[in-house]
């Protein structure tokens, strides 16, 4: 039991019934599925029209609330590193006799795969080389193809991958686990505003939180999965020759959904675990392979240099008034911003869910540093390579740039092994689509089971299977065209969470005050 928990007339899960052989929570259960039902049969039948709706929203979004999402993220920022130094940063999640369930390095692997491993892969040699080669816009406007450009991409990239962006999955992630873990509070997102919400939270505002949580998760993986689907088809394509039509790409869904069933069945110790644990391993010997046979000495000189030009130009790139780039900063950043920011609920949770037994400075410190040592590593290597294959003219990663779905496989046509390591690099995108699937899987079953962190094994297939299903239906029905509304989707439905999480930094400031004042009187009453 927590040491301090909160007085509430509420249980874990009172609010469930049984159907089917699930434990499911009315109503977030049966609307979230209701909604997610009529939003893929209404985006089917008027494809066009939804996609047309979605994308209005997204722009007028990135135009006029631009400085609500550069604000949001460095006062989110601000606050993490605020817990982090102040006394209350001591205390335990889970309470002082909590241990953690999980060690050191499987708990790192799994923040790893869950919040950035697809990205990672997918953006690697690619951002670096579009800031670089001015294909949407360069960073503060500098030269394109110049030293100067070479530097802020990879600056300007390491900013979207590093203390910023992390210290929003940080806060939702220290939020839920707090308020669970020590005061004795379901996991789910509605707890966060129990110090703000009171016993509000327990009805139709925290049903609404928690509903949009699911719907975020839920599309934006299906989503993900969808555009990954086509990119290992095309991957597929260019090394086997392979049809990357729908047929494939739907393969490559049930294919991916099915192991991460699986998995979630497992659990996370015997499902999760593992394949994260994998993921890692495969990451760092392709990593290695990289680094020894692109420029080496070119690689290690920029690992030092990279992180002192992210340092100094964190500021600049954080600025929003007076951009001299204000398109580049539109299309990149904000972007960036409210794509983090709208996976909160989902990463965040998960981070909380395998967290337990830290203390809230070693959970702030693992989640931001962590982060950047991974991306100025792992940016530097792939995307030194793929600037330094550009400036020399090597292939087709020397062409002007089309799209990055790509790129990653250009530049290891240029590298020894092709075939093989290119073909490691598709299985290693698959894994990590399998970890994403069953750690919000994991997410939106926990939430709809009203905060319970076992529930049915029916529930758990379900969700995973729903996963994969929307995806499926959304390539079939529309393709491109429909995924692409929904990334426009989740992008818009950032607006509301950004003001969420601002929200949430004051009320885990209250319960973090509470609990140390109360340790602080507990102390004090010993000693006298």
């Amino acid at each position: 039991m927590p040491k301090y928990p909160y007085d509430i007339d509420h249980e874990i899960g009172e609010d469930n019934i049984q159907l089917l052989g699930m434990d499911v929570h009315n109503p977030v259960f049966f609307g979230s599925a209701f909604l997610i039902t009529l939003f893929v049969v209404g985006t089917l039948i008027a494809p066009v029209g939804a996609a047309g709706v979605l994308e209005g929203a997204r722009a007028w979004t990135l135009e006029h609330a631009h400085w609500l999402f550069s604000s949001s993220i460095v006062i989110i920022f601000g606050f993490c590193i605020l817990f982090a130094v102040m006394p209350f940063g001591r205390i335990r999640i889970g309470g002082p006799s909590a241990k953690p369930e999980f060690g050191t390095l499987s708990w790192l692997a799994m923040l790893f795969s869950a919040g950035v491993g697809i990205g990672l892969l997918f953006w690697g040699a690619a951002e670096p080389l579009a800031y670089f080669s001015g294909w949407s816009g360069t960073p503060l406007n500098v030269d394109a193809g110049t030293a100067e450009a070479r530097r802020m991409a990879m600056s300007a990239t390491i900013f979207h991958w590093g203390l910023h962006p992390w210290a929003v999955y940080a806060l939702m992630g220290l939020a839920l686990a707090f308020f669970s873990y020590n005061k004795g509070l379901p996991l789910t997102i509605r707890s966060c505003f129990y110090p703000l919400l009171g016993e509000r939270v327990w009805g139709w505002s925290g049903h609404i939180i928690d509903m949009l949580a699911v719907l975020a998760t839920l599309f934006g993986l299906a989503t993900s999965l969808g555009f990954g689907a086509m990119q290992a088809a095309a991957g597929l394509n260019i090394l086997f020759g392979i049809d990357p039509g729908i047929t494939t790409q739907i393969g490559i869904i049930i294919g991916v959904t099915s192991v991460a069933t699986l998995s979630v069945i497992r659990g996370i110790n015997k499902g999760i675990k593992v394949l994260s644990n994998i993921n890692i391993v495969l990451a760092i010997l392709l990593l290695l392979f990289v680094l020894l046979a692109g420029p080496t000495l070119a690689i290690l000189v920029g690992i030092p240099s990279n992180t002192a030009h992210y340092v100094l130009n964190m500021v600049s790139l954080s600025n929003w008034f007076n951009r001299p780039d204000f398109e580049w900063y539109q299309t990149w950043t904000i972007f960036y911003w409210a794509w983090w920011i709208s996976w909160s609920p989902f990463v965040g949770m998960f981070i909380a869910r395998v967290s337990k037994g830290r203390t809230v400075r070693q959970f702030l410190a693992a989640v931001l540093v962590m982060p950047v040592g991974v991306s100025v590593l792992w940016f530097t290597v792939f995307g030194t390579t793929a600037i330094t294959q550009a400036q020399a003219g090597l292939g087709k990663i020397a062409e002007p740039m089309t799209g990055a779905s790509l790129v990653l496989f250009h530049m290891l046509a240029n590298l020894p092994m092709t075939e093989i390591v290119s073909s490691f690099a598709i299985i290693l995108l698959l894994i990590f689509f399998v970890t994403s699937s069953d750690s919000g899987s994991l997410v939106i079953d926990t939430i709809t089971a009203g905060g319970k962190l076992h529930a049915p094994v029916p529930q758990r297939i379900f969700w995973a299977s729903m996963e994969g299903l929307v995806a499926a239906i959304l390539l079939f029905g529309g393709g491109g065209q429909v995924l692409g509304a929904l990334q426009a989707g989740a992008i818009a439905t950032a607006l509301p969470f950004s003001i969420v999480l601002l929200l949430c930094c004051v009320s885990l400031y209250k319960g973090l005050s509470h609990e140390w004042q109360r340790d602080s009187r507990l102390r004090n009453s010993d000693q006298s």
